[in-house]
């Protein structure tokens, strides 16, 4: 965006479609950077090379505030740097290499447990430990010498296309994919500054390779906006085509997309954004894009537009169906009264101007949309640029010309497509095979989105990160309902009404798009036993409510304080940790206060997305396990009474004993740091005295009570033996006594049974949730007292040292089965069952059982769910508002929710 007074560099030029802001990406001086040290060498594949986006994952990063992609799975060379040069703004994109230190595949458990789940070397993170992510970036083009700066302090333009190469190019031998008018502007000055050529892209196709890539790979990318309220639509990728795109910039491109490649400028007008600035300026003086817009919203256009009630004595034109307030003529009042142009309001005629232009544009895509048949039109361009009352009016015209017929929908990550579509054009990039289930987006801190303005620094590394969170956010961002919006009393045009509302005032950061980190992970698949993939969804709670959404918003702030101090304590509550501390608090109030203001800031929300901001954001200040030794601490404590607990299992007869097991595991799950119930109770006894309360409290029948229904189907009625399961997966949730006195007894039944267990736990830390990498260790523990659960470890590969081949039938009798543990992909509370890790997919396909435990993965997430398979689901609600709303029952209630398989599936 242009800065007051500057004539020459015009927002409204860029035709490619600007964005709001993402990052911010200013460096500041003469900076140069060192070319990085030579890293390990990686042996390059022999084969063609394409740019692998398949399967993605999105995590935060303490690298930078730039929206980030993560490319785990690319292990070929591909250029690494595309730019889209508009009147405006410049979007960059660069690729950077990206490693994790993954444990060793090859040692005998991981062989062990891939050779039973009939894993290949290509699924279970097989490939080189290497991966990388895109990353945007952002700045004004009045600034280019900045842009520059930043390509050079990187030296993006040096660096080997290989991604994992550390050498540099020689000067002048660089070539950089650039889209955009500054493709020609600009190409001497790249050349001058940074020694490098500029091959220049087709702005169309590449506006139509960035939405494609967009709409295929990010599940809620596509939204709606009507009368103020933003909806997200889910696009099918097998039913994207055809669709209509309308770029509005200082014209208008509307283009009919086919498909991968194929499309077609099929009409346009010249009456789009530049005609509302151009018009404006010579109006109303101002100085800038976002000036106008600004004053549009304090406007009322009935001063200056000829209404119908004008023209019928305030009545409606009932018979054509014309209300009094429809705009018969922009401006046509203007015509009959003898007023100066000194003498309208500028608000006035910012807003008739952006009706006029917003409401025709709406019409004619509409008509063009009619003449190929299309239902789905997506608007973008630097006139849309997030502003709530253009997508309203544009969506109202849509709206009425159709008679409800037709959408208008926008991109959440408009800004960027050309950009990205200039870089995909360096090689084959193997789009067509991305699903979306493959990405996740994450929301990383940093200087803030502020629509067009750039300020703050890259935030290179943690150090600044926190200077700048202590300088410019404060901590303990109260929490607080968002001010209503204002009805509208201005009126419509042509045929229809005004939208009611035309949305909160324009704040200086109202056009930002609000784009996270996307990371792409080879190993994330959608869970195999959904009954239905496409019609599920995770999230239980509807955020979208307000009252919900101001209740568990105010629910994590006040959790907050307590957060910290663990997490600080974890760390040794040294002055570093309390400086992060901090950091993280202000962070995270921020993101709360922000989605308290605007909820769909980040996307659909749901409470899911909620609990893993809060985990992204502490990794984020590197507080990787803020709960590590308090679950030390209460694993040692749960170990110790293990014994006793199995050996009065034991002296029971079956049907005693299933109810006892059932009983434990949702006495158990009482142990939750995430509750500010539990976490008052923790501090009135000790572990094994709250375990032994809550299982003395079991009564039933529970609030949601299939027990009867479950031990029929494990033990059988009238004489008639069930057939045993083949294999059941155990979403485990709490470190301790959770895990431990509840889950694992569990397991041990069904081992005795001979049904294989897989125990499905985080990839990541998240509260005092149990990983995957610490359940080797319990187990270990536990085997110590139990042969049971001894010999099935070893089969699966758990017990390192006492390995048994899984070939080997003279160690294992009749009903002997393995006990493995995966990790479930994520580093949550609670999981979104579309994207799962390569390893519980693999373990899905021969499971005939799926339990799961837990407020987070049972309640939260997946109460609604249905499986292809028997399901149960085990909680304790340790939240009134949850069980209120749920089960319509209170805090402390049970569930246990048994489902044969879905009809569907039988």
């Amino acid at each position: 965006m242009a800065s007051p007074g500057d004539e020459e560099h015009d927002p409204i030029l860029d035709d490619n479609r600007e964005a709001e802001a993402i990052s911010q990406a200013c460096v500041g001086g003469e900076r140069d950077m060192a070319p990085s040290a030579p890293g390990p060498s990686i042996q390059r594949s022999g084969s063609r090379p394409q740019l692998d986006l398949s399967k993605a994952e999105i995590q935060g990063n303490l690298e930078e505030r730039d929206p980030t992609i993560l490319l785990p799975n690319q292990s070929d060379d591909i250029s690494h740097l595309a730019l889209d040069i508009g009147g405006s703004l410049i979007k960059l994109l660069y690729f950077s290499r990206h490693e994790e230190d993954y444990s060793n595949d090859d040692d005998k458990r991981k062989r062990t447990i891939k050779e039973r789940l009939g894993i290949t070397n290509g699924n279970l993170r097989s490939y080189p430990v290497l991966g990388g992510r895109l990353h945007f970036v952002k700045f004004e083009t009045h600034k280019i010498n900045e842009c520059l700066d930043f390509i050079h302090s990187k030296q993006l333009h040096r660096r080997d296309p290989y991604p994992w190469s550390s050498k540099t190019l020689p000067l002048g031998t660089g070539v950089i994919k650039v889209t955009g008018g500054g493709a020609y502007k600009f190409a001497d000055l790249f050349k001058e500054r940074l020694g490098v050529s500029i091959e220049k892209e087709d702005e169309m196709h590449c506006l139509v390779s960035g939405a494609n890539f967009l709409l295929k790979a990010i599940r809620h990318e596509a939204f709606t906006h009507m009368e103020a309220e933003k909806e997200f639509v889910q696009i099918d990728p097998n039913d994207l085509y055809p669709y209509l795109l309308v770029n509005v910039g200082s014209g208008v491109s509307i283009i009919k997309v086919d498909g991968e490649g194929k499309f077609e400028r099929v009409s346009g007008t010249n009456v789009g954004g530049g005609t509302y600035w151009g018009l404006g300026k010579l109006l109303t003086k101002c100085k800038s894009f976002d000036e106008l817009l600004e004053l549009s919203q304090k406007g009322d256009n009935s001063t200056i537009d000829m209404l119908v009630g004008d023209i019928y004595g305030g009545m409606d034109y009932s018979k054509i169906g014309l209300s009094a307030s429809t705009i018969a003529s922009s401006f046509g009042k203007a015509i009959s009264e003898n007023k100066e142009l000194e003498d309208y309001r500028p608000e006035d005629i910012s807003l008739s101007l952006l009706r006029m232009i917003s409401y025709n544009i709406g019409q004619i895509s509409y008509l063009n949309a009619l003449r190929f048949g299309l239902k789905r039109i997506f608007f973008g361009g630097f006139f849309i640029r997030g502003h709530a009352y253009t997508m309203d009016t544009i969506s109202f015209a849509v709206h009425f010309w159709s008679k409800g017929e037709m959408q208008a929908m926008f991109l959440r990550h408009e800004g960027f497509l050309g950009a990205l579509g200039a870089f995909m054009s360096y090689e084959k990039h193997g789009l067509d095979d991305l699903m979306s289930h493959q990405l996740v987006e994450r929301f990383p801190m940093g200087a803030p989105y502020t629509g067009g303005n750039i300020h703050g620094p890259p935030l290179g590394d943690l150090n600044e990160k926190i200077s700048w969170m202590e300088k410019f956010v404060r901590r303990g961002t109260e929490i607080t309902a968002p001010v209503p919006m204002t009805p509208s009393k201005t009126t419509g045009l042509g045929g229809f009404d005004v939208p009611s509302s035309r949305g909160s005032p324009l704040r200086s950061d109202a056009s930002a798009l609000n784009i996270g980190v996307l990371h792409l992970v080879p190993t994330l698949e959608v869970f195999p036993l959904l009954a239905d993939p496409k019609t599920y969804e995770p999230n239980t709670i509807d955020l979208s409510d307000q009252g919900e959404r101001e209740y568990w918003l105010k629910v994590l702030s006040e959790h907050l304080p307590d957060l910290v101090d663990t997490a600080v304590a974890s760390e040794g509550g040294t002055e570093d940790a309390k400086r992060r501390g901090d950091a993280f608090a202000r962070a995270f109030s921020a993101h709360l206060a922000r989605l308290m203001e605007e909820p769909a800031a980040y996307g659909k929300l749901g409470l899911a997305n909620l609990l893993e901001l809060r985990e992204e954001c502490l990794r984020e200040f590197q507080f990787l396990d803020a709960y590590r030794s308090i679950k030390q601490r209460e694993n040692e404590a749960s170990l110790a009474v293990l014994p006793d607990l199995l050996e009065e299992l034991d002296s029971m007869n079956e049907e005693a004993r299933l109810l006892t097991l059932i009983e434990g595991v949702l006495a158990a799950n009482i142990f939750d740091w995430g509750s500010r119930a539990c976490v008052d109770l923790y501090r009135k006894g000790t572990i094994i005295e709250i375990y032994r309360m809550s299982r003395n409290k079991m009564q039933r029948p529970w609030r949601v009570d299939d027990f009867d229904a479950f031990k029929e189907r494990m033990l059988g009625s009238g004489g008639k033996q069930p057939h045993r399961h083949k294999r059941a997966l155990l979403f485990v949730d709490n470190s301790g006594a959770d895990v431990i006195l509840g889950m694992l007894p569990l397991a041990r039944e069904f081992l005795r049974r001979g049904t294989e267990v897989v125990l499905v736990a985080n990839s990541l830390p998240a509260l005092n949730d149990v990983t995957a990498m610490e359940l080797p260790d319990i187990v270990a523990g536990a085997a110590k007292h139990c042969d049971i659960l001894r010999r099935a470890a070893e089969m699966g590969g758990l017990l390192v040292d006492a390995m048994v081949n899984p070939g080997d039938g003279s160690k294992k009798d009749s009903t002997s089965a393995p006990l493995m543990v995966v990790e479930n992909g994520c580093g949550s509370p609670c999981i979104d069952l579309r994207q799962v890790s390569s390893e519980l997919a693999a373990a899905a396909k021969e499971a005939d059982l799926v339990i799961l435990e837990g407020m987070g993965r049972a309640l939260h997430t997946n109460f609604n769910a249905q499986f292809k398979c028997e399901s149960l689901k085990l909680a304790m609600v340790k939240n009134q508002r949850l069980a209120d709303k749920l089960i319509k029952g209170n805090i402390y209630d049970c569930v246990c929710r048994y489902e044969p398989p879905s009809v569907s599936q039988m």
